[in-house]
């Protein structure tokens, strides 16, 4: 059986290992009216009629561990941030939102469709910050923009509970990931200094950390997870210090993923999160780059 805990109108399924990747944690909202699922990770597949019975998915971000679930409710109707839209609505869409070179899309896709059984959506609707769902009986879901990770983003607030599913502000020791090109490492830091501030009693991540119920201790894991930011920044320019260096050296030095993992698309994803740093670091002048595109400490 899969385990779950209450709060009220809102059930959290957790899946395996605290909703690890690939899997995830599901929640399901129940109104006098209607019923809400956010997202459909790989456990919602073990839940049955609680999340197979849903009358409306709505989706904090579009990434294939997020929608494994859709296939099993095609006539469900399916709400997405209008940023994220695309990415949901055609394979042309999400190839876009990823942003890989050929060879690595094509492993990806093939993952997506072999792991996942992603399913695109072209009926999928759009809504923007601060959608509201009133599920009756004075319970409501409330979206609040929170992009980075995916340029949709979105944190989904029950209400009245205080319940927030964080999606992938996921607190682990990895730190914020916005590896494709519809990332923001700018928008990732607004993010997450704006999170704090959510009127919510109860946290949830889509993966790893799960439920927190202590204000404290999710503040200082979310400082902990912030603070990666930083330390990625201060190992690219421990690595320009050195000597000047190419993107391609710096791809190969292991800024994010430790040298020797090798998973398809770890240089894709590095690739654009290195390339954010440089261009942040080159707009204040902490870093230079010639013709040759070669960076180098000023």
């Amino acid at each position: 059986m899969t385990p779950s805990v209450d709060f009220g109108p809102a059930r959290i399924y957790f899946g395996r290992n605290q909703g690890k990747y690939p899997d995830g944690n599901q929640v399901i909202v129940q109104g006098t009216d209607s019923r809400a699922v956010f997202d459909s990770p790989l456990v919602s597949r073990r839940i049955g009629d609680d999340f197979d019975q849903a009358d409306l998915v709505i989706q904090g971000h579009i990434h294939e561990d997020h929608t494994a679930g859709l296939v099993h409710l095609p006539q469900t109707p399916v709400y997405v941030h209008n940023a994220d839209l695309p990415a949901i609505q055609s394979w042309e869409g999400i190839e876009a939102a990823y942003g890989y070179d050929e060879r690595t899309w094509q492993a990806q896709k093939k993952y997506m469709l072999g792991k996942f059984k992603f399913v695109v959506r072209p009926d999928a609707v759009g809504y923007d910050d601060n959608a509201v769902w009133d599920l009756g009986g004075g319970v409501k879901v409330r979206a609040l923009h929170m992009p980075g990770h995916t340029a949709g983003h979105c944190v989904l607030l029950v209400e009245p509970v205080g319940l927030a599913f964080l999606g992938d502000i996921e607190l682990s020791g990895f730190g914020p990931y916005y590896g494709d090109h519809s990332s923001s490492l700018a928008e990732t830091r607004r993010t997450l200094k704006r999170l704090p501030s959510i009127p919510a009693k109860l946290w949830l991540s889509s993966h790893h950390r799960g439920l927190y119920t202590d204000r404290a201790l999710f503040l200082h894991d979310l400082r902990a997870f912030e603070s990666k930011i930083e330390k990625r920044e201060r190992r690219i320019l421990s690595l320009l210090s050195d000597r000047p260096r190419s993107l391609e050296d710096l791809l190969a030095r292991g800024v994010l993923w430790p040298l020797g993992f090798d998973a398809f698309w770890v240089k894709a994803t590095e690739r654009h999160t290195i390339s954010r740093h440089l261009d942040e670091l080159i707009a204040n002048g902490t870093v230079t780059v010639n013709e040759d595109r070669i960076y180098f400490l000023p």
